[in-house]
């Protein structure tokens, strides 16, 4: 599992860094501001947490106990509910899916999927490490 979440933070961070600069020069006169500060933001947390799953990666290396495992799926859990989410809201117009209302409510479960994984992290750490 561990090569898994290393190959998984290589790519999202790639990815992060292909939609950030996609943000910066192709979405800027395609939407609003504020929608671009929502798209940035769901860029920050796919890179942290792309981060967070190259650390949780060497982690499993050296703890390799389910608590670990689970925090490397929620991390990844929450890039594609937190981070995915927040690209769809920001560009909703444009994509022509502004009836989708559901997409409003994933945010949050996102979220809660990355702190989740940052304590699954943590009691790993504390009660293996």
């Amino acid at each position: 599992m561990q090569k898994q979440f290393l190959l998984a933070g290589a790519i999202f961070g790639a990815v992060a860094v292909v939609l950030g600069a996609f943000g910066a020069h192709g979405l800027k006169a395609k939407i609003t501001p504020d929608q671009l500060q929502v798209f940035e933001t769901g860029v920050k947390y796919l890179f942290y947490h792309a981060i967070a799953l190259l650390a949780t990666g060497f982690l499993y290396q050296k703890l390799p106990h389910t608590t670990t495992l689970y925090a490397g799926y929620a991390f990844i859990g929450g890039i594609v509910l937190f981070s995915g989410s927040l690209f769809l809201l920001s560009n909703k117009d444009w994509l022509g899916i502004a009836g989708w209302r559901w997409l409003g409510p994933i945010t949050p479960l996102g979220g809660v999927m990355f702190i989740t994984g940052w304590l699954m992290l943590a009691y790993s750490i504390w009660k293996n490490g």
